[in-house]
Formats: structure tokens, sequence, C-alpha cells
């Protein structure tokens, strides 16, 4: 192995901060299964987030920017975790694409890094890990 290497891409993003974003969301599913709405999969997140003394934001308006560093609008994550991860929870059967693809969008033109897509809904619950690193973004570098 190369130890060498640049440790930065070696480390998981918001580590801990990553393990307490999961856990919540599988307690959540452990308690109340797949069968509920959205609603109340989110009001059931945050309680499990303040148990957990996790401090974060429900619906927190984000800028989005353009390669030209102005904002050109803004959006509203379901919760913004210790002002640095994006969540995004669901209770659909099955996500089309395109719901991935709008937090892959909201984090490549926000200062945000990481983000999650939680489905409390399919059969087995589903947890996404989305990165868009500050370091490949023209608004913040360019």
């Amino acid at each position: 192995m190369n130890t060498n290497k640049n440790t930065k891409y070696h480390e998981l993003l918001h580590r801990e901060l990553s393990y307490e974003v999961q856990g919540a969301a599988i307690a959540v599913r452990k308690h109340y299964g797949p069968g509920h709405k959205e609603s109340l999969y989110q009001r059931a997140y945050a309680e499990e987030l303040q148990h957990r003394n996790i401090r974060f934001e429900r619906e927190k308006s984000i800028s989005i920017y353009s390669k030209r560093k102005t904002v050109v609008g803004s959006y509203q994550p379901d919760f913004i975790i210790d002002d640095k991860v994006i969540v995004e929870v669901k209770a659909l059967e099955s996500l089309p694409r395109k719901m991935l693809d709008q937090l892959f969008d909201y984090l490549r033109n926000s200062k945000y890094e990481l983000g999650y897509l939680i489905n409390f809904a399919s059969p087995k619950l589903f947890i996404k890990r989305v990165i868009y690193t500050n370091d490949r973004k023209g608004f913040i570098n360019g």
C-alpha cells in the first residue's frame, strides 16, 4: 500500500457526524418501519437528532450560486445538520433518479459538500451518501 497518498481523500468527510446521521435514520426506521408518511419520518428524525444532541435546522434556506459567484436562487432542504450536511428525507416505495440528481445539484451549487438522501419507505432502509467537495466548485475557488 502506498502511504504517500494525500490522506485528505482517504478520510471520511465529516466522519463522526456521518455515523450519527446514519445511526439516527436506522433508529427511526427500526422503530417506525416502512409504512408511514414523509412528514412523520421528518418529525421522528428531528426528534432522534435532538435525542443525540446533534445540532440541525429544518428547511433552512440555502443559497444556490452560479459559476459567476452570484446567488441565483435558494433551496430549503429538509435538514441542515451542524451547518455541514444536507439531509433529504423521503417516504416512497422507490426513488426516481431525479431525486438523487437533485441532491447532487444542491451540493454542486452550494457551500455544502456532503448530503444524504434517506428513504424510509423502501423495502429496505435506503441511505445514499453524496459528496461534491468545494475544491471542485468555481464559485468558491474560481
